[in-house]
C-alpha cells in the first residue's frame, strides 16, 4: 500500500460513490482512488491505523472528497481531525454533500474546508462538477511540499 493515492473518496452511499467514480474515470482522473465508507475508516486510512496500519504517513492523498452524513464518525468531525493534525492539515478537503444547511456550510469553513460543493442531482451536472474538481485540485492547484516544510 505504498503507492500514492491521488484521491480519498469518503462516501457511504454506494450509488453516490459509483457516480463519483464514473465521473472521475470519464475525466481520466480515477487512478488511484481509495474509497472508504465511513468517517472512522477515513481517519484510519489517513492516520495509518487499523486496517491501514501498513500505510506510510508520508504518502497522503492529494485530495479528499468528503461527505458529511457518514456512519460512525460524521464528516465535520473527520474534517476537524484532518485540519488539527500538522501531518494532514495541508491536504485539500472538498466537502461533496447533499446538505444545503447553512450551519453545515459555516461549520465546514470554520473547520478549514477548502471547498464546499452541494452534489448536483442531474448526472451530467454531477459528472461535470467532479471533473472540474479533479482537474483543479489535481492538475491546476499547486500544493505545498509538506515533506520539505516551510522556509524559515
Amino acid at each position: 500500500m505504498d503507492s500514492a493515492i491521488e484521491i480519498l473518496l469518503v462516501e457511504d452511499n454506494a450509488d453516490d460513490a459509483e457516480l463519483t467514480m464514473r465521473a472521475l474515470r470519464a475525466a481520466k482522473l480515477a487512478n488511484p482512488v481509495q474509497l472508504v465508507r465511513d468517517g472512522e475508516e477515513a481517519l484510519d486510512f489517513l492516520f495509518c491505523r487499523g486496517a491501514f496500519s501498513d500505510r506510510k504517513m508520508g504518502n497522503p492523498p492529494r485530495l479528499i472528497l468528503l461527505d458529511l452524513k457518514l456512519p460512525k464518525v460524521d464528516g465535520l468531525t473527520v474534517l476537524h481531525e484532518i485540519k488539527k493534525d500538522p501531518r494532514t492539515r495541508a491536504i485539500p478537503v472538498v466537502i461533496l454533500t447533499s446538505s444545503r444547511e447553512d450551519r453545515d456550510i459555516v461549520n465546514g469553513y470554520q473547520l478549514g474546508v477548502n471547498s464546499y460543493i452541494q452534489k448536483p442531482v442531474d448526472f451530467d451536472q454531477f459528472r461535470e462538477t467532479v471533473r472540474q474538481l479533479g482537474w483543479y485540485w489535481l492538475l491546476i492547484n499547486q500544493p505545498p511540499n509538506v515533506a520539505k516544510g516551510p522556509d524559515v
